[in-house]
């Protein structure tokens, strides 16, 4: 990678959906260019294992879409982390089956929408029926505030409409992974797209030695 000097010493983080991959209508029909597993596979290589996908997808579909590679990652948006490349994953706890379904319901409600659960998130795509993201949005609200729990928040993204429990996201993913002694002395380079790129973005910026910064609270099991 002639482009690249390792005097850079960097640790780079790559969002998926609309940066390593072009958006499709669902998020099943995504096509991985040619030639691009080959790539992140190289990069990796260069960067010593200092390459870590973050995304809103779960790990194990970033497994499916750039097998055989098994990268470190962050997944649904922070709820699942592997932190060494084909570790296990760790998990945050699922959010409740009923508040799970009752938004599932939500997408049923308008033609051309998805839900896609996620386990810790439900994430509803209204990309085929753009003009109905104010309703499904105000949908999703109602639903929050009957559920009564403060730590459920709403992540809007490009034609999305997610929800998780709050106290992390794509910056604490980041943080997570920089206080990793073999990366913890490396410049922290986030490249991304959306709106839930931002806190990864915010995070980065800070630069590395985030060895003292405040930790998550919420416990996640290992699988």
């Amino acid at each position: 990678m002639p482009e690249l000097s390792k005097r850079e010493r960097i640790c780079l983080f790559l969002d998926v959906d609309g940066t390593l991959l072009d958006m499709a209508p669902r998020p099943h029909e995504v096509a991985v260019p040619a030639g691009l597993v080959e790539t992140l596979s190289r990069v990796a290589d260069f960067l010593d294992g200092a390459l870590i996908l973050i995304s809103g997808r779960p790990i194990e579909d970033l497994d499916r879409l750039f097998a055989p590679l098994a990268l470190r990652a962050a997944g649904v948006h922070g709820a699942e982390l592997r932190l060494t490349g084909n570790g296990r994953i760790a998990r945050d706890a699922l959010l409740p089956a009923p508040l799970r379904e009752r938004l599932c319901a939500i997408a049923l409600r308008f033609g051309g929408a998805l839900a896609e659960d996620k386990g810790a998130s439900i994430a509803l795509h209204f990309r085929a029926c753009p003009e109905e993201g104010e309703e499904m949005k105000r949908l999703v609200e109602a639903e929050l505030a009957r559920a009564g729990d403060p730590s459920l928040v709403m992540l809007p993204g490009h034609f999305v409409i997610e929800v998780k429990h709050g106290g992390y996201d794509k910056g604490t993913a980041l943080e997570t992974f920089m206080r990793l002694p073999p990366l913890a002395r490396l410049k922290p380079l986030m490249i991304g797209d959306d709106v839930t790129d931002e806190a990864a973005f915010r995070a980065a910026a800070r630069g590395p030695r985030l060895v003292g910064w405040p930790r998550r609270s919420r416990r996640r099991t290992p699988f």
